[in-house]
């Protein structure tokens, strides 16, 4: 496993680079055969208050690891960011196996899935700007996928939402993680 270690205005010495690549080499080694490659950087936390750890790791089918954590120490704030990477290894290693040989099932599932959610009004408070400003643009790669990969995909890599190409009917979908920790789906209407 390549392991590259960077620090941002933070020395990383040979003990924290040596602690990193064994931690992650054993992590691999446990739930993966396959080498693969993991970003480490480590940088001052706000105010220069600690250390923040941010693990980045491409797994397999453009999964990408990432976890974040603050500590007083940069050991601490990596093992922190380790173990988050290690829970996800796990479901992505449960959810693989539960899968396995319930393909069948799952696919019939996934052909009568229908979810439904209506968005609150808009607070009367909040003035919505005319023109609201791009943070960010990017472009990605849009997985060929089911609804429950997508689900385990959106968890593996840490974010608010995915949007991929739905393996059963080809059209665009989207599952998105809301405010109360459920999932979301939106699937667009058969015209």
């Amino acid at each position: 496993m390549e392991v590259r270690v960077a620090g941002h205005q933070v020395e990383t010495g040979a003990a924290l680079q040596n602690h990193v690549s064994d931690r992650l080499e054993a992590l691999t080694e446990r739930y993966f055969a396959r080498a693969t490659t993991a970003n480490v950087t480590f940088g001052k936390g706000p105010h220069d208050n600690g250390f923040i750890c941010d693990i980045v790791a491409p797994v397999v089918n453009g999964v990408v690891l990432k976890a974040s954590n603050r500590a007083h120490d940069a050991h601490q704030a990596f093992e922190g960011a380790a173990d988050k990477i290690e829970r996800q290894l796990k479901r992505y290693k449960s959810r693989l196996r539960e899968r396995k040989g319930d393909a069948a099932a799952r696919d019939g599932f996934d052909a009568n899935a229908a979810y439904t959610v209506f968005a609150p009004p808009p607070s009367p408070e909040e003035p919505v700007p005319e023109h609201p400003p791009v943070i960010a643009e990017t472009r990605v790669d849009i997985p060929e996928t089911s609804v429950s990969d997508a689900v385990m995909m959106l968890d593996l890599r840490n974010t608010n939402a995915l949007m991929f190409r739905n393996s059963a009917s080809g059209a665009f979908n989207m599952v998105y993680r809301r405010d109360d920790g459920s999932i979301g789906w939106v699937e667009p209407r058969d015209r």
